[in-house]
């Protein structure tokens, strides 16, 4: 079945990716670090989840289709990376393995663990998982901390979605910043490892929640936005790629991985 979804939509790949070059500029040259040395930067899919399983709604891929897209990762070469790599080539140019590509779960629902987990396990795959501190064994819908510290201690990364998955953009500078202090803290606390990075809740970010972002000392923080991370991005608002439920869920995962860049460029897909 993978293999005829991929016959079908190559040409359709290919054509995209034909017009791509051809509007194509040299964006994959970023300034040095101090602006006077270009540096190679590769621009890097970030795939973005919520839940894995049986529930019927465009937030939950199936098992089986998670098993399909996480095997197609590895039979084709990709090396699943960490926050900290795609930051440190994104600022400074350090080398990335071959076909990077990140895997994130937003919110911490405990099909993470009982249904994605194994699957990632299983083909190798690191994967980072942006947790709502507050209902993490709070709510039975999320994780508790012993799966979480099981995860965390098999190579999984866990990282901040804030304590109550609020709209920071809609709350005072000082609840925001409790919010995404207070997150840091617990999760460091539970896991014993630090927490540098944040996905916005619900994607809603602005200047001013940006700097309050860079206050509480996050090194980098995700977006709802679609697109691959890559030498134009905002550290602060690093563009994803989502993948959601629907009647050709690996023919949509097959588009976005491969041709994002693509649909984003000429306004196919947001």
């Amino acid at each position: 079945m993978q293999g005829r979804t991929c016959f079908r939509i190559f040409t359709f790949v290919a054509l995209l990716v034909f017009l791509s070059a051809l509007a194509a500029s040299s964006g994959s040259v970023a300034a040095g670090g101090d602006g006077s040395e270009p540096l190679n930067v590769a621009s890097v899919p970030v795939l973005n989840y919520h839940m894995v399983g049986d529930l019927n709604q465009a937030l939950c891929i199936s098992a089986a289709n998670f098993e399909e897209q996480m095997k197609y990762l590895a039979d084709n070469g990709y090396t699943t990376i960490t926050p900290d790599q795609l930051l440190d080539h994104l600022k400074r140019g350090v080398p990335l393995p071959e076909k990077p590509v990140m895997i994130t779960f937003d919110d911490g629902y405990v099909d993470n663990y009982r249904v994605a987990y194994p699957i990632l396990r299983k083909y190798g795959h690191k994967a980072v998982f942006f947790l709502i501190a507050g209902y993490i064994d709070n709510d039975p819908r999320f994780m508790n901390w012993q799966q979480v510290k099981e995860m965390s201690n098999n190579g999984m990364i866990m990282q901040s979605h804030t304590v109550h998955h609020a709209n920071l953009t809609k709350l005072s500078p000082e609840d925001a910043l409790k919010e995404l202090t207070e997150s840091r803290e617990i999760i460091e606390q539970e896991v014993g490892k630090p927490v540098r990075y944040l996905a916005y809740p619900t994607g809603a970010t602005d200047k001013a929640t940006v700097l309050l972002v860079r206050k509480a000392g996050y090194r980098g923080a995700f977006s709802v936005r679609f697109g691959e991370a890559g030498p134009d991005s905002n550290f602060y608002a690093i563009e994803r790629i989502p993948l959601f439920r629907s009647s050709r869920t690996f023919r949509s995962f097959f588009l976005r991985l491969n041709a994002a860049p693509v649909l984003e460029r000429f306004g196919l897909i947001r």
